[in-house]
């Protein structure tokens, strides 16, 4: 069966001329299936009963099963996601009062092999498939609408007045959960179709954020066929030090990652590239080294977001204390560059950045790249 969960709107159009529909029916099905979230083609009213006959013999909409659904003291919601044969991937929504976004996994597991990373540690399995991506978002807004419709709350309000458009919770997206998107570079990008289409989700490019770790020549096919928000996981200010905290390095040094972001800025967005900075303690968070990261950034316009490290057992790295984190950062920001230290959500039921959890039971198939999310292995 055909999962229509893994099109975008030119697969669908091409989906419905092979069953001798017309292209509109494309436009239709979208609507009926992230829109309104349905399943049953049955219930497709304005769908011809010959064509509804025709999908429920050949088609399914089949988003990933949810194995778990947690909710953090802060409002903090994690599911965690099943991709089949013992495998499973997580998701994790954070409310604010203006916005609420999601951070969505792109591989099960990872291969990059971050030293302050669990889930590199942890191996890698497979890509996700268009569906299993977008089936986070499909959920989320599934999960979600109903409280945030029914919720009388300050923070339930304004997203609902800040997300007009599509009036669904969901109203940022993050690929920076599990994985290394642009490793997964056609089924994230038909993914981000899905997001960025006035049929299906409706986002804007500058609410939907990839991250990456820095693969250089993707990154650039990243600018041509779909330039979203950028965040780039920089975590070093030289080689030597990115080196050891960010393998890849190693084949795309700084050098060419900055230049590829400057490439990247004359199509993107926003104005600016987010570099992503994990505080390492003793290891990346000297003044030194942050005087040596301003020289580094100087020339690019950007914002630095400095994110206090989540330990896991084993990890041989400790967060940075608030002072040092706070003088590092005044450091930045006294040479003008915008800087931000990320805060800690979600952290009782281990959904802050760096604990997402996710199940990697066959671990052999190293040829991915790693995220900044910690996955384990359940026997």
């Amino acid at each position: 069966m055909i999962n229509l969960l893994d099109f975008n709107k030119t697969g669908l159009i091409h989906f419905c001329e092979e069953m001798g529909e017309k292209p509109y029916r494309a436009r239709q099905l979208l609507r009926w299936v992230h829109q309104s979230g349905k399943t049953e083609f049955m219930e497709m009213s304005d769908l011809a009963k010959t064509f509804r006959q025709k999908l429920i013999e050949c088609a399914v909409v089949h988003p990933p099963e949810i194995i778990s659904d947690h909710t953090a003291g802060d409002g903090t919601r994690k599911w965690l996601l099943s991709t089949g044969t013992g495998n499973a991937v997580e998701m994790v929504f954070i409310p604010e009062p203006n916005r609420g976004t999601l951070c969505v996994s792109s591989q099960v597991g990872c291969a990059l092999a971050c030293s302050f990373c669990s889930t590199g540690r942890q191996g890698f399995n497979r890509n996700l498939s268009v569906a299993e991506i977008i089936g986070q978002l499909w959920w989320a807004n599934r999960l979600l609408e109903a409280r945030v419709s029914e919720s009388s709350s300050p923070d339930a309000a304004q997203i609902r007045a800040d997300n007009t458009d599509t009036r669904r919770p969901v109203t940022n997206v993050v690929m920076m959960g599990m994985g290394e998107p642009l490793a997964n570079f056609e089924n994230v990008v038909t993914a981000l179709d899905l997001m960025l289409s006035d049929d299906a989700y409706g986002l804007s490019r500058r609410r939907v954020t990839v991250s990456t770790s820095g693969l250089v020549p993707v990154l650039d096919r990243l600018r041509e066929r779909c330039p979203v928000a950028l965040a780039v996981s920089l975590h070093a200010p030289n080689d030597a030090l990115r080196d050891q905290l960010v393998p890849i390095n190693k084949k795309y040094p700084i050098r060419d990652l900055l230049a590829a972001c400057e490439r990247y800025l004359s199509a993107a967005p926003r104005d600016f590239i987010t570099f992503e900075y994990v505080m390492l303690k003793g290891v990346n968070d000297s003044i030194a080294l942050a005087h040596e990261l301003v020289q580094v950034v100087r020339n690019i316009p950007c914002k630095l977001n400095l994110i206090p490290f989540n330990t896991f057992a084993g990890s041989g790295y400790e967060r940075s204390s608030a002072d040092a984190i706070n003088n590092f950062r005044d450091v930045l920001m006294q040479a003008g560059i915008v800087t931000t230290v990320r805060k800690t959500r979600g952290d009782d039921i281990a959904a802050a950045c760096g604990q997402l959890a996710g199940q990697v039971k066959d671990k052999t198939r190293r040829t991915g790249t790693c995220g900044s999310v910690r996955a384990v292995v359940i026997g």
